[in-house]
């Protein structure tokens, strides 16, 4: 399964060593200490295999023994960020909301994200003017090293936060999604394909400085000399040129692909970044914030797929590994799910006579009441047992008869 919600039982693996899947956690776990890790990608559940002794899992006795691509962090001995602390964490009074790195897929506070305020800069989590999160993917600073590649697209890739005249942070003006669907033309932008090429090219060559005459003779150098060219040999427009910044970045690409001579540095016609990987300057420590389908503009050439593979970040590609996606397929299934339910129930219920749908409706009150009752006895620190539940089904059971 590509992403699935995962457990770790603290009272089997105390040494936070594997991890169980939801239907495991119901049917094998009842009781134990649990900790919910949210979702992990490519992860197998570990339920009944060696790790657990004579533990047996109750819906696939048939294990491997271990899952070895499965990876692991501290997360699965309930402890989170780089101050390896536990959430909710007993020490302090006020918990404060973590977010999840998209690589590592480890938790973590903001104050210790290794944000760094600068004159333009804010130290802050990048969010709008309500507060909210503006941004789609984060990379932690840990893992912002394997992404290096990232620096060389242009700089609308990721989201910064930006200081304003009071002080405070707030979302960067400059930001610009990538959804071509949901794009709104503002002032001075580009409305038209070649406009657009143009500006998608100008915002490349704005951080890039002009390079010098003559053949380029490494990797940044070529890449100063592909923007430069595409600058100067985009056509003016032409029929069925895109309408927006989104497809304009294929076009420019595309463009560069069929006007560019090829180099001995420079990567084969197609490539999106066009420069030698291998001479790509070291990346300083730092988070990213990723906005609003980056991965979709990410570059498929052979040599970045190769290079993916060797950073081990191809799951980036996979449209399915996202925690949107995650979400939205849950969602569809929970819908099915309640329709099909909801017309079970109605038939059952337009099959019965009079007095059994007063019956049946009586009964579902007498449920509601007795589990609303058991949540408020068990409180928000106590988990409820599976004796718990047959202890309220015994109560309703013996209000019954006497009914009768």
């Amino acid at each position: 399964m590509k992403r699935q919600a995962i457990f770790s039982c603290i009272t089997c693996t105390p040494e936070g060593n594997a991890g169980i899947c939801t239907a495991c956690c119901l049917s094998c776990h009842d009781g134990h200490e649990l900790l919910e890790l949210w979702t992990k990608r490519n992860f197998r559940c570990d339920c009944g295999n060696s790790k657990f002794g004579t533990l047996a899992c109750k819906l696939l006795p048939s294990k491997d023994i271990e899952n070895s691509e499965n990876s692991y962090n501290h997360n699965f001995k309930g402890l989170y960020c780089t101050c390896d602390r536990p959430y909710p964490d007993p020490n302090v009074e006020e918990q404060v909301e973590m977010i999840q790195c998209c690589l590592c897929e480890d938790w973590f506070h903001e104050e210790h994200l290794g944000l760094t305020p600068s004159d333009s800069v804010g130290s802050q989590i990048p969010r709008d003017e309500e507060s909210e999160p503006i941004y789609e993917d984060f990379i932690c600073q840990n893992c912002s090293p394997a992404c290096s590649f990232l620096t060389l697209y242009p700089e609308n890739l990721w989201v910064v936060a930006k200081v304003d005249s009071t002080g405070s942070a707030n979302a960067c003006s400059e930001t610009i999604e990538l959804d071509k669907n949901h794009m709104d033309s503002e002032p001075g932008q580009p409305e038209n394909g070649t406009d657009a090429e143009k500006s998608v090219v100008g915002k490349c060559s704005e951080t890039i400085s002009d390079s010098e005459p003559g053949q380029p003779e490494n990797g940044t150098e070529a890449e100063k000399s592909v923007v430069q060219k595409c600058s100067e040999k985009i056509d003016e427009s032409e029929a069925g040129q895109p309408e927006n910044s989104t497809e304009a970045e294929k076009f420019v690409v595309r463009k560069c692909s069929e006007k560019i001579d090829g180099s001995e540095n420079v990567p084969a016609a197609g490539c999106v970044i066009r420069t030698d990987l291998n001479s790509c300057p070291e990346f300083e420590k730092k988070p990213l914030f990723l906005t609003k389908n980056w991965r979709n503009i990410l570059c498929r050439c052979e040599k970045c797929l190769e290079m993916y593979k060797q950073r081990k970040v191809s799951y980036l590609l996979d449209a399915e590994d996202t925690i949107v996606e995650y979400e939205k397929k849950a969602k569809e299934k929970r819908t099915e799910k309640l329709e099909k339910q909801e017309g079970e129930a109605l038939d059952l219920l337009n099959n019965l006579d009079h007095v059994s749908k007063v019956e049946l409706l009586h009964g579902i009150k007498d449920f509601q009441d007795g589990l609303q009752g058991l949540m408020e006895s068990a409180g928000p620190s106590k988990a409820i047992t599976s004796a718990d539940i047959e202890q309220m089904f015994s109560k309703l059971k013996n209000k019954r008869k006497r009914m009768e």
